[in-house]
């Protein structure tokens, strides 16, 4: 019995001195590397970048030693780095010794970024080489690179009086902002950039010019989908029942949970609670436009893929004039309507005065993009559809003298829904709502 524990410890010995664990040193020995320039994309200065990652090949038939791994730069450009899991030490020099590759082996490599201030209003390239120092004297180098944004970084705003926010810089925005009732917040010709959870809340007035709001995320998902197209990245803009006098222009709001929500107040039928023009809102994981129980003036904007109704409006008065509301949510086959009009919600009838929809466009995946809902036919229920293309069934009942003028667009058209549109790119995410030179809508919608 002895003897064969002998024998076997014997066996695991000269497996454990094989030709894996042979290193050269040869001058001809070469690392491959997954990429020879990694890119981490735009970063925000002094804001912690996403983790990339990149592998070192050895393809050789022998091992191969590191006698370092460093940065070039040392650490003077912001880079961290871990190589198979020791990590290159600023203190240490930015580098780290006595690295093995064993043959037909690989390892992994890790890299963030933190930048400094650029102190410059456009992106700054940020780089440095990763060195990869062989046993053997040779040098090989991976190039990391980046482009670092000065930002104005603001938490948990909350409006005194009348205030502005107009920034050449963009401003990320952490916890929200908060506008109290009494309060006016302006925000102009400025980027704003809202972190995982942060919004608007509007007890006030908002007024908002040209202007982007999206989430603060500019790396991706995936190598083909940056987060700026992916839905869900903000909370969005919600004006409660005391926002009074709420105005929106050339502005863009994207990726939100609910990307705008008028809540329910006692109706004015002679001002507009919220005038909106030139806007775009689109890629919202709840709702684009909810307004309820509100007088309501939209002219010239874009709404489109929401995961519910890229507009809702619950009873109140609308007035919506050359709009385009397309609806290609991408992330669910559950996607709401592009839009619906209702005159309740839950149990409560909230009578619809007026909803005139003047030059819109109208259509998206569905055969049926337009749903009206009534739950007691007693309460008001009125609208009308003129000069517009809508991807619905044609009326034929008495209702049909509410659709003046309307092209009744269907799946068996030769153009109709997304060939209307100059780019609806369903690989890549990515969405030109313009028209197309063939399409039939001409003349109406946002982009007439």
């Amino acid at each position: 019995m002895k003897r064969i524990f002998y024998f076997l410890t014997i066996v695991a010995l000269l497996v454990a001195c094989s030709d894996d664990d042979n290193f050269s040193s040869a001058g001809g020995l070469r690392l491959s590397f997954s990429t020879d320039t990694l890119k981490l994309d735009t970063v925000f200065s002094k804001t912690p970048s996403a983790t990339y990652t990149f592998w070192v090949h050895n393809d050789n038939d022998d091992g191969i030693r590191l006698s370092h791994v460093s940065l070039a730069r040392k650490n003077q450009t912001g880079f961290r780095v871990n190589v198979d899991g020791s990590y290159l030490d600023n203190a240490l020099g930015s580098q780290v010794n006595d690295l093995e590759v064993r043959r037909g082996d690989s390892i992994l490599v890790f890299v963030e970024l933190t930048s400094a201030e650029t102190a410059q209003a456009e992106p700054k390239l940020i780089e440095d080489d990763l060195v990869f120092q062989l046993e053997s004297g040779v040098e090989q180098k991976v190039n990391l690179r980046a482009w670092s944004w000065d930002v104005v970084k603001m938490y948990d705003v909350v409006i005194e009086g009348e205030q502005t926010i107009e920034s050449a810089t963009p401003i990320i925005i952490y916890g929200g902002i908060t506008v109290p009732e009494g309060r006016r917040l302006k925000l102009s010709n400025s980027t704003l950039y809202f972190h995982d959870g942060a919004g608007i809340e509007c007890y006030g007035t908002l007024v908002v010019e040209n202007c982007l709001l999206r989430g603060d995320r500019l790396d991706r998902m995936f190598d083909y989908l940056p987060y700026d197209r992916v839905s869900g990245q903000w909370k969005g803009i919600h004006l409660y029942e005391s926002a009074m006098t709420c105005r929106l222009s050339n502005t863009e709001i994207r990726n939100a949970e609910n990307a705008l929500v008028l809540d329910s107040a006692a109706l004015d039928t002679t001002n507009v609670r919220l005038g909106m023009g030139n806007c775009i809102i689109h890629n919202a994981e709840g709702y684009g436009l909810k307004v309820v129980n509100s007088n309501v003036y939209i002219a010239n904007c874009q709404f489109t893929n929401t995961l519910n109704d890229c507009v809702l409006i619950v009873g109140g008065m609308a007035d919506i004039n050359y709009c385009t509301m397309a609806q290609f949510y991408p992330f669910s086959a559950e996607r709401g309507a592009a839009l619906r009009f209702v005159n309740y919600e839950g149990d409560n009838d909230i009578p619809l005065l007026k909803l005139r929809c003047d030059g819109i466009i109208l259509t998206g995946y569905e055969s049926d993009v337009l749903m009206g809902g009534v739950r007691d036919t007693t309460a008001a229920f009125e609208y009308q559809f003129v000069n517009s293309l809508l991807r619905t069934p044609k009326v034929d009942t008495a209702d049909s003298v509410r659709f003046v003028n309307v092209r009744w667009e269907t799946p068996k058209d030769s153009i109709q829904g997304k060939q209307h549109f100059k780019v609806i790119d369903e690989e890549n995410l990515f969405y030109d709502f313009h028209l197309d030179s063939l399409s039939t809508a001409h003349g109406l919608g946002c982009y007439r």
